[in-house]
């Protein structure tokens, strides 16, 4: 079912949940509002109406970024590793592929005959890899400072969300871009979702702890929505 305020259409989806939830979803800022069923097509209208100038702002704010093309993995093609630019160098050899970052480049090892599909598939693990090397200190270090235990985590490619957190599994997962952005914009987007093990929803307590324990939170955030998002984000 759609709803319409004006010129916004809003996408409404009205299952067994508790609570409502508003998204703005990439790329051109489309509106959606999970709703409880028992709740009337009425209340959650008042309920967008109330967040319109909320929606207006993000939808503004998405329809903005700055976004990469898509790569076509051909030499002194920009790519990214935690937010600086590197210039790609395809090495053609008849050997298992490989990845490897040098100062000011990165060298993608591949067989002649790989195609595009594969180069994507191949850098995508090296960046998995990266990944893999950098959360557990994180996650260690905050949760000692948070007074909070991570049962598990891991990495994937989400199209519209930076990070989630299972409550009740105490298990977090990582948007697989986070590899190409700074490192300290991961610590942000691991001490958000960690947040979620005190407080489940986006509420002043949230914000509270987010304060607490991470006081340039906003910083960090702004910082992270200004940086060129991949074409994989969209797709």
């Amino acid at each position: 079912m759609n709803i319409f305020l004006g010129d916004i259409e809003i996408e409404l989806i009205q299952k067994n949940i508790k609570n409502v939830h508003l998204s703005i979803l990439p790329p051109q800022g489309a509106v959606r509002i999970s709703a409880p069923v028992h709740l009337s097509e009425e209340t959650i209208r008042l309920y967008a109406i109330s967040k319109l100038s909320w929606i207006k702002s993000q939808q503004r704010k998405i329809r903005s970024q700055v976004r990469e093309s898509k790569r076509q993995f051909l030499n002194k093609e920009t790519h990214y590793f935690q937010g600086r630019k590197y210039l790609l160098r395809i090495i053609k050899e008849d050997k298992p592929a490989k990845v490897v970052l040098h100062k000011n480049h990165i060298d993608l090892h591949i067989r002649p005959d790989t195609k595009i599909e594969q180069c994507q598939v191949i850098i995508n693990e090296w960046y998995r890899t990266e990944l893999k090397k950098l959360v557990p200190a994180l996650i260690h270090k905050w949760e000692k400072i948070m007074g909070v235990e991570v049962m598990d985590w891991g990495i994937k490619q989400m199209k519209t969300k930076w990070g989630t957190c299972n409550i009740e599994a105490r298990r977090i997962w990582l948007n697989l871009e986070l590899a190409k952005k700074p490192l300290e914009c991961l610590e942000y987007i691991i001490v958000h979702e960690m947040v979620h093990l005190l407080e489940r929803n986006h509420n002043d307590r949230f914000l509270f702890y987010m304060d607490k324990f991470m006081p340039q939170w906003k910083t960090l955030r702004d910082k992270l929505n200004r940086l060129p998002v991949s074409y994989k984000d969209w797709v």
